[in-house]
């Protein structure tokens, strides 16, 4: 180490930590290096002592290490926090960031100097390979740092990264890769997609020393644990108690909507009137960043934010993190606990707020998986067309590409190294022409090969046009939120919008705001103390771990367990053990009963939401052929309920596996869900674009055209590349088809059906559902609304 970096040390009085040595070892051998370490064991300088080590040695001019983390807000602490030391160490080393915030002289200026690091995300990354001088700018980079590399790696973040790695590695042949981690489960199978050509052997592991364990605690009602919800509003006082007891708390919760509604609770229960904040990832830059250094400067005592918060950022002065309703998995977990204290030596604290009985029984789940280490396992896939054909544009913009040459540099990403040159060459038809249907229209020529072979843009106007729509993450049509004076707040869904009308209120970041007026792009509000909803958001719902779900079906059966859990939860399952029946784990517990005039069908399924939401629409389908006259059905992570006019006598012929051959075929391709995947894939693969010079589309606009694309594909060209890429994303993320056949594969081999005379106490959760998430079946609109403790008292009586 050389002094001026060992001299930092020392005046500290640290040592470096066995596992920060054995990288700046890994990195005097040339590896690259997969770095797994508990949060507050020095990670991100571990990460970055090689490339201080040689600038402190050999000061060089231009960009030696890019590092890419999957959050801006991780990028910007990570410059404060990178800064400090090497101010301290006297070292002439340049850092900045490069990020969708940047201001655009910056972000040029960079090109022509940049800083020796610089650090950024994914889809920054990729625009910069879409400039002609990338070849000089990336020519001498020795490397590059992929931090809380679990966090994209298995998405198509992931594969515009791998795919972004393999052109860098092109124009600077050396450069080593380096990923950093506190929570993969599978090391072996992040090092094969950190190595070039999936050469798991040129990965060396590097693995941290143990941590002090977490202090974890469940909160617990002062009443009773709650038969439904899953927020845990109820106890907004017990942690309004908790952030007064504390220097600094961030509470996470998991959803945007639910994050400004417990701020919104939380805020009426504080009678200190103790500074609280907010963050997500709809709220404004300004709000964001004004948070963030509230935060850094220790002016806040609590702090509401989403994932947007939950990665790597260092605030040393939180010490005590709080989790609103279920983790959903025992990673997720680790991770937020890791953001109190931020130090190995001591001990994480924190609170689980469960939302109901079978979150209790999730997070006294989770808390066993992170004694005992057992993190989820993130299931690596091919890479997505979508996301390979925005890569193939972007190159072609720097530069005229061979076809052979690339596809062998796109297989040297190991999600891609299956690619068949056939598919690959259907790629590039799409992005030369559209495809077969689409060839006649001009718009979609966007690829003209040149007289050696070579691949090229056919019109500048292409390299503006992606460059303007590029990126990975394609979210709901935003409207800017904001005061008349043109202060912005952030901004909120279209689908949200439009449900508001001049004079309707709602709360946005932690203020209650009254419509003014609605424009095209902006919803101008002022601040009003008038009562107030909270705005929507779509996109997935986070699903209980397969690890979590197995975990808990173990609770059930174990009786052994039980003494563990409070008085009200342990007679829940009791009363349901003489009632009824508690399924063994593996097997697939489905009861029948009737009620007031409908007889109900519950299956316990512990696969999340998305599979158990998709079943719910295959089931229904089913059943009205079946002449059961189904009613509706609702669905959580842990089970299933469908209501009918007709009784279900055997389950077994419901769930039989053929459902996934001809339903969900014709669910699928009939409901909204594979036009929304097309969309998605469409904007991603440059097929519609969002923004165009001068103008930006309404998400009416950009619904509309891929609608129209979508048709005329499906007609004239099912094959099309698009159409594919938009069938693997309905599969495997709108409805969790792998689970869904899982839970189909156990009905098959362990059903246990149990017909009862009344509804049981497993089945209360979600039947409190019933009438609070709609369900247009066609047949009826149940608009049932069933109070929990009614159905509770009943559930419960054993006689």
């Amino acid at each position: 180490m050389p002094p001026a970096i060992a001299g930092w040390f020392a005046a500290r009085g640290w040592r470096p930590r066995r596992h920060q040595l054995e990288m700046l070892d890994a990195a005097e051998a040339g590896r690259h290096a997969l770095l797994v370490a508990a949060t507050g064991a020095g990670k991100t300088l571990a990460g970055f002592l090689p490339t201080l080590s040689e600038l402190a040695e050999r000061p060089a001019e231009g960009l030696h290490t890019l590092y890419v983390s999957p959050l801006k807000a991780l990028a910007v602490d990570v410059q404060r926090n990178l800064l400090t030391p090497i101010g301290e160490m006297g070292l002439d080393i340049s850092v900045e960031t490069r990020t969708g915030d940047t201001p655009s002289d910056r972000k040029a200026r960079q090109r022509q100097r940049p800083p020796n690091i610089l650090l950024t995300t994914p889809e920054s990354l990729s625009l910069l390979l879409s400039y002609p001088d990338s070849f000089a700018l990336f020519a001498g980079l020795r490397t590059i740092v992929v931090d809380e590399v679990h966090a994209f790696a298995t998405g198509k973040r992931g594969d515009l990264l791998a795919l972004g790695m393999a052109r860098l590695q092109r124009i600077a042949p050396g450069m080593r890769r380096v990923a950093l981690s506190a929570t993969v489960a599978d090391a072996d199978a992040y090092r094969a997609w950190l190595a070039p050509d999936g050469d798991i052997d040129a990965v060396t592991l590097v693995e941290g020393e143990a941590g002090a364990e977490p202090d974890i605690a469940i909160l617990l009602p002062e009443g009773r644990v709650p038969w439904a919800g899953h927020s845990g509003r109820y106890a907004a006082e017990q942690v309004m108690a908790e952030i007064e007891q504390h220097r600094t708390t961030l509470i996470f919760c998991n959803t945007r909507s639910l994050a400004e509604l417990i701020f919104q609770d939380l805020w009426k229960a504080n009678a200190l009137q103790l500074p609280i904040g907010i963050h997500h990832g709809s709220l404004s830059r300004e709000a964001r960043r004004k948070v963030e250094q509230a935060m850094a400067d220790g002016r806040l005592r609590g702090l509401v934010a989403t994932a947007s918060l939950d990665l790597g950022v260092d605030w040393g002065d939180v010490d005590c993190v709080i989790q609103m309703g279920a983790p959903k998995g025992s990673s997720r977990l680790l991770q937020r606990i890791g953001r109190a204290n931020h130090r190995l030596d001591e001990p994480s604290e924190a609170i689980l707020v469960p939302g109901n009985r079978f979150e209790y029984l999730e997070a006294r789940a989770a808390l066993d998986a992170v004694e005992a280490g057992a993190l989820d396992h993130e299931a690596f896939r091919e890479g997505s067309l979508d996301v390979l054909a925005q890569h193939l544009m972007a190159c072609a913009c720097a530069a005229p590409f061979d076809e052979g040459e690339m596809l062998a540099e796109v297989r040297s990403a190991l999600t891609y190294s299956a690619l068949t040159a056939e598919m690959f060459a259907r790629v590039l038809g799409f992005i030369r022409d559209g495809g077969y249907s689409l060839r006649a229209y001009d718009r979609f020529k966007r690829l003209t090969q040149n007289a050696d072979g070579s691949w090229r843009v056919s019109h500048p106007r292409f390299i503006q046009q992606h460059r303007m729509n590029a990126g990975i993450i394609v979210e709901a049509t935003m409207l800017n939120v904001r005061f008349n004076n043109g202060r912005t707040l952030g901004k909120v869904e279209e689908a949200f919008a439009a449900t508001l009308s001049p004079g309707d209120t709602f709360f946005f970041a932690g203020l209650s705001c009254e419509v003014v007026r609605i424009d095209t792009e902006d919803l101008i509000v002022r601040a009003t103390s008038r009562p107030a909803r909270i705005p929507t958001y779509g996109g997935a719902r986070m699903p209980i771990s397969t690890n979590l779900a197995d975990r808990v079906r173990g609770f059930l059966w174990d009786r052994d367990q039980w003494a563990r859990f409070p008085d009200d939860v342990r007679e829940w399952l009791e009363v349901q053990d003489y009632r009824s029946a508690l399924p063994k784990p593996g097997q697939l517990l489905v009861e029948t009963f009737p009620r007031e005039g409908r007889h109900y069908m519950v299956a316990y399924g512990f696969e999340g939401w998305n599979a158990h939401q998709s079943l719910g629409m295959l089931l229904t389908k089913r059943m009205e052929t079946m002449g059961l006259k189904p009613l509706g059905f609702v669905a959580s992570d842990y089970s299933i309920a469908t209501y009918s006019l007709e009784k279900v006598t055997d389950p077994a012929r419901l769930f039989s596996a053929d459902i996934l051959e001809h339903e969900f075929v014709d669910w699928v391709q009939q409901s909204h869900l594979l036009k929304r995947a097309f969309r998605e894939v469409a904007v991603i693969g440059g097929l519609v674009e969002r923004q165009h010079p001068g103008k930006r589309k309404t998400g009416k606009q950009v619904t509309f055209s891929t609608d129209l694309i979508y048709d005329v594909l499906r007609r004239y060209e099912p094959e099309h590349v698009l159409l594919r890429a938009a069938w693997a994303d309905a599969r495997a993320k709108m409805t969790d088809v792998g689970r869904l056949a899982n839970l189909l594969d156990r009905a098959a081999e362990t059903m246990l059906h149990v017909d009862v005379e009344r509804v049981t106490p497993l089945a209360v959760p979600v039947l409190t559902l019933i009438g609070r998430e709609r369900v247009a079946t066609g047949l009826a609109d149940d608009a049932l609304l069933i109070e929990a403790e009614t159905l509770a008292a009943e559930a419960m009586r054993i006689d």
